[in-house]
C-alpha cells in the first residue's frame, strides 16, 4: 500500500459499490454449474438460518403496527420516544448522559452517513477516509463536492489507524476523520488506548470524528467494544449507528445520527438549526418501525446477545482455521469484530489471475462462491469474506475456494 494519498478526481463520483460489484459477480454464475450458490459477499446475516432477530423486536413492531398510532408522519428528526431510547441506551457505555436532542433518528446508518458527510462539507473542504473501508463515504463525499483523502490501516498491526499519515493529510481545510470501529470489512476492534490516541490526534488537528459502529458490541477478541464517544470531552464525536447487525434486522433500515459532544464544541445553534432543516428533507423510517423501538432496546434479553456472538466467534474461528490451509491466501490477523475479514492474495503464485476483481469472478464461475474484491473497499488485490452465514455453508464456500485456488496454483518449475 502507497501511504496516505491524496484523491483529486473530484470530477466524477466512484462507480465502485458493493451492491454493483455483487450484481456483477452474480450474473457471472455459470448456470450449467450444479454447486448450489453460496454467497459471503454481503454483509447480511438474515440470509442464514443461525441468524435471526429476537422475538422481542417483533413483537415490538407488531404492537405499534395494530395500535394504529403511528400511520402518519413522524416528525422529520424521529419520533421523541424513540430519540429518547437511543440515547439512553447509548448512554450506558459513556461517562455522561446524551440528550434525546443529540440523536436524529435516519434510514439505517447508510443516511447517517450521508448526514454526517453533507453537514460537514464545504468549498474546498476534505474529508479523511480509511483505507481499506465502506464505499458510501466516498460517494457521498464525492457528491459533495469533498476531496477524498485516504489514510492507511495497518494490517500488521491489527488494522490500526497510521496516525502519522492523518497528520500528514490533514491541513486547514479537512472537516472530518472516519473512523469505522469495529472495522468493516477487517474484523477488527480497536482497543480503548488506541481510541483516545485518535481522538488526541483529532483534537490536535481541530477535526471532529465520525465514528462509524453500525457494529457496535459484535466484539469476540481481546479487546472489548469501546464506543469513539467515550472521548468526546477531548473531540466532538458524530456518532453513527442502527439495529441492523446487532438485533439482525438490516432491511428495517433504523439508524441514528447523535452528536457526542459532552463540551458543547459542536452543539452551536445554528449546526443544530442546519441539521434540523437537513432532516426536513429526508425521509426517515417508517413511523411504526421507529415506535417500537423503545421496546425492542429495553425488553431484549441479554441472551440474545450473547448467542449472536458466540455464533460469529465460532464462524469467524472456522474462517480463519481453514484459510490458514488455503494456498495463495493469508489473513494478516484473526477477526475480532464485526462480521468479515480481509484476505490477502498471493497473485504471484496464482496461474491466469490478473487482479483481485478476477480473481472473484473466475471463483464464480468456476465454484459458485461470491465474495468482494478488495477494490470494492479500497484495497486492490484482496478480497473481503463475510463470515456471517451458517457453518455448514461457510464450510463449503471455504473448501470450494481452497480447490479453486488448488487448480490455480502455480506448479514448481524444476531446477
Amino acid at each position: 500500500m502507497e501511504n496516505g494519498t491524496v484523491n483529486h478526481e473530484m470530477e466524477t463520483a466512484s462507480t465502485i459499490t458493493i451492491k454493483g460489484i455483487l450484481s456483477l459477480l452474480m450474473q457471472n454464475i455459470d448456470e450449467k454449474n450444479k454447486k448450489r450458490l453460496i454467497s459471503l459477499g454481503m454483509g447480511d446475516p438474515t440470509v442464514y438460518s443461525c441468524f435471526h432477530t429476537t422475538h422481542v423486536a417483533g413483537e415490538a413492531v407488531i404492537e405499534a403496527l395494530q395500535s394504529e398510532k403511528f400511520n402518519g408522519y413522524s416528525p422529520t428528526v424521529g419520533l421523541p420516544q424513540t430519540r429518547r431510547a437511543i440515547a439512553e441506551y447509548l448512554s450506558c457505555d459513556l461517562p455522561y448522559n446524551l440528550s434525546p436532542d443529540d440523536v436524529f433518528v435516519t434510514s439505517g446508518c447508510t443516511q447517517a452517513i450521508d448526514v454526517a458527510v453533507a453537514m460537514l462539507a464545504r468549498p474546498g473542504a476534505n474529508i479523511l477516509l480509511p483505507r481499506p473501508g465502506f464505499p458510501i463515504y466516498e460517494l457521498c463525499a464525492t457528491f459533495r463536492r469533498l476531496e477524498v483523502r485516504y489514510f492507511d490501516l495497518l494490517p500488521d498491526k491489527g488494522w490500526e489507524v497510521d496516525l502519522d499519515s492523518i497528520v500528514a493529510l490533514a491541513d486547514r481545510n479537512t472537516v472530518g476523520l472516519v473512523i469505522i470501529n469495529p472495522g468493516n470489512p477487517c474484523g477488527n476492534v480497536y482497543s480503548y488506548q488506541h481510541l483516545k490516541k485518535i481522538a488526541e490526534t483529532a483534537d490536535k488537528l481541530k477535526v471532529p470524528v465520525i465514528a462509524d459502529e453500525v457494529y457496535g458490541h459484535l466484539a469476540f477478541g481481546d479487546n472489548p467494544f469501546v464506543p469513539m464517544g467515550v472521548f468526546g470531552s477531548i473531540v466532538p464525536v458524530l456518532t453513527l449507528g442502527s439495529l441492523s447487525k446487532r438485533w439482525i434486522v438490516p432491511g428495517w433500515r433504523l439508524g441514528w445520527f447523535v452528536i457526542s459532544d459532552p463540551c458543547g464544541m459542536f452543539k452551536n445553534p445554528k449546526i443544530i438549526e442546519r441539521i434540523k432543516k437537513y432532516f426536513d428533507i429526508l425521509g426517515g423510517p417508517a413511523t411504526f418501525i421507529q415506535a417500537a423501538v423503545p421496546r425492542i432496546i429495553e425488553k431484549t434479553d441479554e441472551v440474545f446477545f450473547k448467542k449472536t456472538i458466540n455464533t460469529l466467534k465460532q464462524t469467524s474461528d472456522i474462517c480463519w482455521d481453514m484459510i490458514k490451509e488455503i494456498p495463495c491466501i493469508s489473513c494478516p490477523q484473526k477477526p475480532q469484530g464485526s462480521m468479515a475479514a480481509m484476505i490477502k492474495l498471493n497473485l504471484s503464485n496464482l496461474e491466469d489471475i490478473g487482479d483481485d476483481i478476477d480473481f472473484c469472478f473466475r471463483l464464480a464461475k468456476e465454484e459458485s462462491v461470491i465474495i468482494l474484491p478488495g477494490t470494492a473497499v479500497g484495497l486492490k488485490n484482496w478480497i473481503r469474506i463475510t463470515f456471517a452465514a451458517d457453518p455448514h455453508s461457510l464450510k463449503e464456500a471455504l473448501g470450494r475456494l481452497k480447490s479453486f485456488c488448488i487448480r490455480h496454483t502455480k506448479l514448481m518449475q524444476p531446477y
